[in-house]
């Protein structure tokens, strides 16, 4: 068997996943991987195929294509994996063969998407007794659904971009006229548990409207319907438990219709990220401010990213929160942090020790 390194907390990376954003997961393995201290931690790479199948990855080939981000994938698995619920170590196994790999002691997962940061791998780490890198699993699934997640801050009073929500299992057809009337056109329409912008569209009359719904109906039984806002697209980076940080204001300007998935991972010349953003200090502290006040009310914890539009009169709009934002080499997070003063392995260092502090606080409750 392995010789297991000893002395160091062990890590486990996940990353895969069954959702749409499973190229941009393995992408975002590769730089936490990269960043990760090897002479603090041990690590244990856990891919999770399309399939949902969890498996044991070798650091040197787990990857095929890994420098296109179109064709990226994992390598056929050797040695696939089963758990046992309730161990306090040795909480994965070998499915072949019943052998126990090493404990694990903090999991960071790049899990992006449903059945990833939806507050159900959340729980199943809480199950398993190992602490997680990011929300946990009320937050997660708060967060994952912009539907929910509006409701929750409109009640708290932040201001958040004008919207409604259409159900696949609704009697009624929606009435365009009726929606326009009250938001407007253009809109965008997008599925609510979903990121990296996948199967969103721009709506500017009835025909993209009809096909915008049918794509968005694709990916989720409920779809937000929201105005469109023009104004600047303003992402902030926050980190912490219970007194949380935010970083410096970022910028997005995009040479495309919109910020897409193509123009995000595949595109990447046609958006232009500004670190920091060119803002009067005032608002910049308004939009920090508000970033803090969304992430407690959500009740997120050791990491999320959010974001804003700054229209032309002046008023902050939170747009979404991502919990487990993404960790390629052109994400905004960890450039984010980055100019903030908080480099890419010390980012990384500082999330795995919230995500200890926080399991320990967690276990003082519960008892």
């Amino acid at each position: 068997m392995e010789q297991w390194g000893r002395g160091k907390l062990r890590v486990a990376v996940l990353f895969g996943g069954q959702s749409a954003e499973h190229e941009v997961s393995l992408r975002s393995s590769m730089n936490v991987i990269h960043a990760i201290d090897r002479q603090r931690y041990d690590l244990t790479l856990i891919g999770v195929d399309k399939h949902g199948r969890w498996m044991l990855c070798n650091e040197q080939n787990y990857l095929l294509n890994h420098d296109d981000p179109a064709s990226i994938c994992l390598a056929p698995a050797r040695r696939y994996l089963a758990v046992v619920p309730g161990q306090q170590r040795a909480q994965f196994i070998d499915a072949a063969n019943g052998q126990p790999l090493p404990s694990i002691d903090v999991a960071f997962s790049v899990l992006h998407g449903a059945s990833g940061e939806d507050g159900s791998v959340q729980g199943l780490l809480r199950v398993l007794n190992i602490p997680c890198a990011g929300p946990d699993v009320l937050g997660s699934a708060v967060c994952m659904d912009k539907d929910m997640t509006k409701r929750v801050l409109r009640d708290a009073g932040v201001p958040v971009t004008p919207s409604m929500t259409l159900l696949r299992t609704g009697d009624a057809t929606p009435d365009f006229n009726a929606i326009v009337s009250q938001l407007g056109l253009p809109l965008f329409i997008k599925p609510t548990s979903h990121g990296s912008s996948v199967g969103v569209s721009k709506v500017t009359d009835r025909a993209t409207f009809n096909a915008a719904l049918a794509l968005a109906f694709r990916y989720d039984a409920k779809v937000l319907v929201e105005q469109a806002i023009t104004g600047r697209e303003i992402e902030t980076a926050v980190l912490g438990n219970d007194s949380p940080e935010v970083s410096v204001c970022g910028e997005i300007l995009i040479n495309d219709e919109f910020y897409a998935y193509d123009t995000k991972y595949l595109k990447g010349a046609q958006a232009g990220l500004f670190i920091p953003a060119t803002l009067e200090a005032p608002v910049a502290d308004a939009i920090r401010q508000t970033a803090r006040q969304a992430y407690l009310v959500l009740g997120c914890s050791v990491m999320a990213r959010v974001d804003f539009f700054l229209t032309e009169q002046g008023e902050i709009l939170l747009n979404e929160v991502n919990t487990l934002p993404g960790f390629t080499s052109i994400s905004m997070y960890p450039k984010l942090w980055e100019a903030s003063g908080l480099d890419y392995p010390a980012l990384v260092d500082r999330l795995i020790t919230l995500a200890l502090a926080r399991a320990a606080s967690l276990n003082q409750t519960e008892r």
